[in-house]
């Protein structure tokens, strides 16, 4: 067994690779100016990007927690890139439209985002440092009245259950990430399931941290109403490099009364 873990140790990392496209990537710096770029950015309505702001004035007054038997270097807050995203006249509404190399890095990554080459039963949203490139298997979904997308697109199609819980389980003021991830969150995930209702398909996101000196704030939003179930797993790797990049998610599951939400998460 030993040997085994030796080998394995040893071996290279075979997601450590780097995708060569073109980013659209924000100065370095965090301040209020940061905050309404990545609100312009993702097209917000005025609420949220005031939630965001009050959260980041909140967070300039906390303390960053020290962690016991855990060493790394001090955070420079102000050396982060907050937005990356793959540069592109307009969101893709296809798999076509994916830029060819993001959708090779997928596969190389072992998630094919063609619904045709997917494992059955398997829906996936996948996002691309700060931005989701696609959610499959929506309109099926939708069907069963589950709703699964970005958050991004939740603000713009489904504001009224945004505004309703996020921040309900996690709010900004709960500690110093939490905070800093209310302010400057990008993507990730919004699922929606009704009351009653078994979500016909497992859910699943993968993140992948490309750009360099960037940090990833992702921010999952899970709500399953009275009597209904989910399945969901998120999983999570970047490039291999010589510098620490940050990374600070805040995921929010509401069960409601008799309602199952089994979720599961994976690092690398």
């Amino acid at each position: 067994m030993s040997i085994d873990l030796e080998k394995l140790a040893e071996q290279e990392y075979k997601y450590g690779f780097f995708t060569d496209v073109e980013q659209e990537i924000a100065p370095k710096g965090l301040n209020e100016n940061t905050i309404k770029l990545i609100s312009s950015k993702k097209e917000e309505p005025e609420w949220l990007l005031e939630w965001r702001l009050k959260a980041y004035r909140h967070w300039l007054t906390m303390k960053e927690p020290r962690w016991a038997h855990v060493t790394f270097p001090p955070i420079d807050y102000q050396n982060i890139s907050y937005y990356a995203a793959p540069k592109a006249k307009t969101s893709p509404k296809s798999l076509d439209e994916i830029d060819p190399e993001i959708r090779a890095t997928y596969e190389k990554l072992g998630i094919p985002l063609d619904e045709q080459k997917m494992l059955a039963g398997v829906a996936v949203d996948a996002v691309f440092d700060s931005v989701s490139v696609i959610t499959t298997f929506k309109e099926k979904l939708a069907e069963a009245g589950v709703i699964f997308c970005s958050i991004s697109e939740a603000v713009r199609e489904h504001p009224e259950l945004v505004k309703k819980y996020l921040g309900f389980v996690v709010p900004p003021d709960d500690n110093f990430y939490a905070a800093l991830n209310s302010a400057v969150f990008t993507d990730g995930s919004f699922v929606y399931v009704p009351k009653d209702v078994r979500c016909p398909m497992e859910l699943s996101t993968y993140f992948r941290i490309n750009a360099e000196s960037t940090g990833q704030f992702e921010r999952t939003l899970i709500i399953a109403e009275e009597g209904s179930y989910v399945s969901y797993l998120e999983g999570c790797t970047a490039p291999k490099r010589d510098e620490n990049q940050l990374h600070a998610a805040v995921v929010e599951l509401i069960a409601h009364k008799d309602a199952t939400i089994k979720y599961s998460t994976i690092q690398n």
